[in-house]
């Protein structure tokens, strides 16, 4: 089962994982009123699509007033969006998220799927965020970093180490508890894939 960006971080946020604040509209008539539950005077449009590559084919945006975010939402509500995953016929924007923007120092990549080589569940992370991570792997595949995770195996503790290490994040003291808290999430939910780009 396929699930809207949305949808994911609600399921994340029930983990405890820490989540932009969001709202979901069907319409830009819904937009005065939710808005208003967002703390934040700059916003994210986001097309909720089952497809990657969203932001290429203009499906997200960065809006810094309220009138840039509504006008932006009349653009992408009811788009055709054309993605590399979506083919030649695209799909139909039905809802968008808005979220608040947020000040990013850095962006990252980060999945867990479960491994059929080593029968096992591995975390996949780059320091090359908010890009499509086959062109990472095509190009600078050094910059891809992979922890297993097996039960007696691969412990969970040793596969959080290498990745807090392998993305800089040794100093930040929350960092092996997010981890933590989102593979709960990935096992507990059944995924078959849990991929957060950018994280």
């Amino acid at each position: 089962m396929n699930i809207h960006e949305h949808q994911a971080k609600e399921i994340l946020k029930e983990f405890g994982a820490p989540i932009s604040n969001g709202v979901v509209i069907t319409s830009i008539k819904e937009i005065p009123q939710k808005i208003k539950k967002l703390k934040s005077k700059e916003f994210v449009l986001k097309a909720q699509i089952h497809a990657g590559g969203r932001g290429k084919g203009g499906g997200v945006k960065f809006c810094n007033t309220y009138e840039k975010a509504l006008e932006s939402a009349k653009n992408i509500l009811g788009m055709n969006l054309i993605t590399h995953q979506t083919g030649e016929e695209g799909k139909i924007v039905n809802q968008i998220l808005i979220t608040e923007a947020l000040n990013i120092k850095k962006e990252f990549y980060f999945a867990l799927m479960f491994d059929r080589s080593k029968n096992a569940d591995v975390f996949i992370v780059s320091t090359e965020g908010g890009v499509d991570i086959e062109e990472v792997a095509e190009k600078t595949p050094d910059k891809i970093v992979k922890a297993w995770v097996k039960e007696d195996m691969y412990p969970l503790s040793k596969a959080i180490d290498t990745i807090v290490d392998s993305l800089g994040l040794s100093s930040f003291d929350e960092a092996k508890e997010i981890f933590r808290k989102i593979f709960e999430c990935y096992t507990e939910s059944d995924c078959n894939l849990l991929e957060i780009n950018p994280l």
